[in-house]
């Protein structure tokens, strides 16, 4: 959008990973000179490590007050807090602090559709996603669904539309970027570790309407008063509602996914069609069926893409099934509002999975829907004291050293018909590398499960 020039910038890159590692290697294409600081040693950073191209200085296991002094340009990975002490005495002296994604917007050309939220936005973002697909339009899927958008520059040109799912930690590090379409689904208690309060989060979260000038559009959950709150700007708006009919936007009537927009009023997909299932996917639908109108694609591809669309990897995703007992992965439910969603979507028994490094969330809030359907709690990870604690009254439960025990004892007390649910409501990083890493051990020790018919369970 404004391609800098980096050439002998000092620019420090503030976590390696998967994010930092993109950004570094883009940086030192362009000419910066680069150092990459990480609190984790090179020990656990190996496999990042392996992978930097040539010229970065690099300070691992540790800050240095003299790095971020030094710093023209600071660029941070999604999992760094932005209030650290040496971030914001670099800012006061005027180093430029940026997320990744602001640093990519620099250089990249085409369109920005962005979507963010509390939940859903990985599903909607790849439902966008196989949207242009069905239409044959040119787009790339990035951001924090898990390909860094620094790392697709190389795909830029005019005519290009980037789907970038958005995090509240990318967004509250931006300057200049901007979405054409921005998406913002709802709003819920998470990351109350890292943000001050519910509003500040949300407010981190508003920022992706920001720099939005009039003819670009916000779009913006009617059911949802927070998020209605929080979207200002100069976006024209355009609502969606599972809830009830509209007179503009998009909506469910009859059955019915209409899209109402500009006066134009047309029907894009009976309900029954979308083969994603749940009330929260419908929402989803919704949400991306304003972004394809919006974006110009037709009714019948956005169709398509809704009648086949089966969902991502760690979203509610099937596993197996042994003995009569059916797995469920939803290891990327990292918050209580997602847990909720995923015992909703259930009218069968659970033995439910639940815990890890919790984020700020009230879990008494799970109370009702886990009366109704859970039958037997199995707790993992720091926040099982707590959970135990809020939730003990209204369902037994049981703390596991580690996830293959916690399988192990939910697979044993299961019955015919009965669901082993992974949906732990909290954050992946007391036990595991992010919720990714956690989804694929969850996968691996089912599918290391052996039939027990025939014998007691």
């Amino acid at each position: 959008m404004t391609n800098m020039d980096l050439r002998g910038k000092k620019v420090l890159v503030v976590g390696l990973a998967r994010t930092g590692l993109a950004a570094v290697n883009f940086l030192l294409e362009k000419g910066a000179r680069v150092v990459v600081t990480d609190l984790k040693e090179r020990s656990e950073l190996a496999e990042f490590v392996d992978r930097l191209k040539p010229g970065a200085t690099l300070r691992l296991g540790e800050h240095r007050d003299g790095d971020f002094n030094s710093a023209e340009l600071i660029v941070l990975s999604p999992g760094v807090p932005r209030d650290l002490p040496l971030l914001r005495s670099a800012a006061e002296r005027g180093a430029a602090v940026w997320s990744e994604v602001e640093l990519a917007y620099r250089f990249i050309e085409g369109r920005v559709l962005g979507v963010t939220g509390s939940n859903g936005k990985t599903t909607t973002t790849a439902l966008i996603g196989e949207i242009f697909k069905a239409a044959g339009r040119p787009h790339t899927v990035a951001g924090n669904i898990g390909l860094p958008l620094i790392s697709q520059v190389h795909h830029s040109h005019p005519d290009h539309t980037f789907i970038v799912e958005l995090s509240s930690f990318q967004l509250e590090a931006i300057e200049c970027f901007r979405c054409q379409v921005s998406l913002f689904l709802n709003l819920s208690a998470d990351h109350l570790d890292r943000h001050a309060s519910l509003e500040a989060y949300g407010e981190a979260k508003a920022n992706i309407f920001r720099n939005q000038l009039v003819e670009d559009f916000a779009v913006v959950n009617a059911d949802d008063p927070l998020v209605l709150k929080m979207a200002r700007g100069r976006a024209r708006r355009v609502l969606f509602s599972r809830r009830r009919p509209l007179p503009e936007g998009i909506c469910v009537e009859d059955g019915q996914v209409w899209a109402r927009i500009g006066g134009d009023s047309t029907p894009v997909i009976g309900t029954r069609s979308i083969r994603l299932r749940g009330l929260h996917n419908l929402e989803n639908v919704l949400a991306a069926t304003a972004a394809g109108w919006l974006s110009g694609i037709d009714p019948e591809s956005m169709a398509k893409a809704f009648r086949e669309f089966a969902g991502v990897e760690h979203r509610l995703e099937f596993v197996a099934s042994l003995d009569g007992v059916d797995f469920y992965n939803d290891s990327k439910a990292t918050n209580v509002d997602a847990a909720l969603t995923a015992i909703r979507s259930f009218r069968r028994p659970l033995l439910m999975i639940m815990g890890g490094l919790e984020k700020g969330g009230d879990f008494r809030l799970l109370e009702p829907e886990v009366r109704r359907c859970v039958r037997k709690l199995f707790l993992i990870g720091e926040a099982a004291e707590r959970i135990e604690g809020e939730l003990g009254r209204a369902v037994p439960s049981r703390r596991a050293s580690s996830l293959e025990e916690a399988v192990t004892l939910a697979f044993a007390e299961a019955g015919d018909g009965e669901v082993v649910l992974l949906a732990p409501g909290c954050a992946s990083f007391d036990m595991f590398d992010n919720y990714e890493h956690r989804g694929r051990v969850f996968k691996r020790i089912v599918s290391s499960l052996k039939s027990t018919e025939g014998a007691a369970r």
